[in-house]
């Protein structure tokens, strides 16, 4: 399969089958029995995790390790940006990341968004909610096309 823009129209579904072979692909990530979370995509270009911060991810003083905010937020830029690539694995070659408040016990949701490019690079922003409704983190990450098709990944094939 080349290089799109946009998922490809297939028998299986085009972008819903695309979107759902994404899922799976979450889902089956060895990293993912250490931080359960469920990953959603219902359009090109966003991605929504959710997963719930609990006292075995905190630091010493008692709120969420830095590497939660990372992982859920890299995730969630990432997904964001493979929905528009349809052949290959994006990988991650930049994150900036910025903690606006300390993540408590409890539910918090990842929002993706992507932002520009479609070709080699693309660039994509994620944030946090909290339970409250208040954003505790967010970042832009630049990701990739790596060498990797996705149709032989664990998970993406179904």
């Amino acid at each position: 399969m080349s290089s799109t823009a946009t998922p490809p129209e297939t028998e299986d579904g085009g972008a819903a089958f695309h979107y759902r072979a994404l899922e799976r692909l979450y889902a089956e990530a060895p990293i993912n029995r250490l931080f359960r979370s469920e990953l959603a995509i219902e359009d090109a270009g966003r991605a929504r995790i959710e997963f719930a911060v609990t006292p075995d991810t905190f630091h010493a003083a008692g709120a969420a390790h830095g590497t939660i905010y990372f992982k859920m937020l890299d995730d969630a830029a990432f997904y964001a940006a493979n929905t528009l690539i349809t052949d290959r694995f994006l990988l991650t070659t930049s994150f900036n990341l910025h903690f606006t408040r300390p993540a408590r016990e409890g539910q918090v949701v990842a929002h993706g968004r992507w932002i520009s490019g479609r070709r080699r690079v693309l660039v994509a922003e994620a944030w946090l909610i909290d339970e409250e409704g208040e954003m505790i983190g967010r970042g832009t990450g630049t990701f990739m096309r790596s060498h990797i098709a996705l149709s032989g990944l664990p998970g993406y094939a179904g």
